[in-house]
């Protein structure tokens, strides 16, 4: 699916059970929020972004703390799911996606390589989700991807719900 057709997928579902969704976002520097955005009447439904490049901002703007980011680092499952819970908390939705990755084409380790991916998706009551994907492409690919797996999440995450 094309990054329009999940955003308004995301409308769609979000809309039908009266839902506000927030974003926090690391390597996509906003991408899903402008994606969502774009979409005409968004306002009914998302309620704001998070743009936390640095682990300062993830610190002081969602809460993710400072001894999750030294033990796992900011790429990781442990830091989405604290950045997806400190969005909801930080904000009004009961929906919530985080993302945080290795884009490229430096930055990469070892044990994170270009186009490591992390991925966090929350709901107000419910344990967050999360998972790390390994995308291959440029600088631009990678990000890109990362939206429309975010979105794909938010999809999924309200299917039954």
């Amino acid at each position: 699916m094309e990054l329009m057709e999940l955003a308004q997928a995301v409308s769609e579902r979000l809309s039908e059970r009266g839902l506000m969704l927030v974003t926090a976002e690391s390597c996509t520097g906003g991408w899903v929020a402008q994606t969502l955005t774009a979409v005409p009447g968004s306002s009914s439904w998302f309620e704001r972004g998070f743009v936390t490049y640095t682990n300062e901002a993830k610190c002081e703007m969602l809460g993710v703390s400072q001894q999750t980011l030294a033990q796992y680092g900011a790429v990781s499952e442990q830091t989405v799911c604290e950045m997806a819970a400190g969005a909801l908390a930080h904000s009004h939705a009961q929906v919530a996606l985080a993302v945080s990755g290795v884009a490229g084409p430096g930055g990469g380790t070892l044990e994170k390589p270009v186009g490591t991916v992390c991925f966090g998706w929350a709901r107000t009551g419910v344990a967050p989700l999360s998972r790390t994907e390994h995308l291959g492409g440029d600088r631009e690919a990678v990000r890109r991807q990362a939206v429309a797996i975010a979105l794909q999440g938010v999809l999924d995450l309200l299917r039954d719900g």
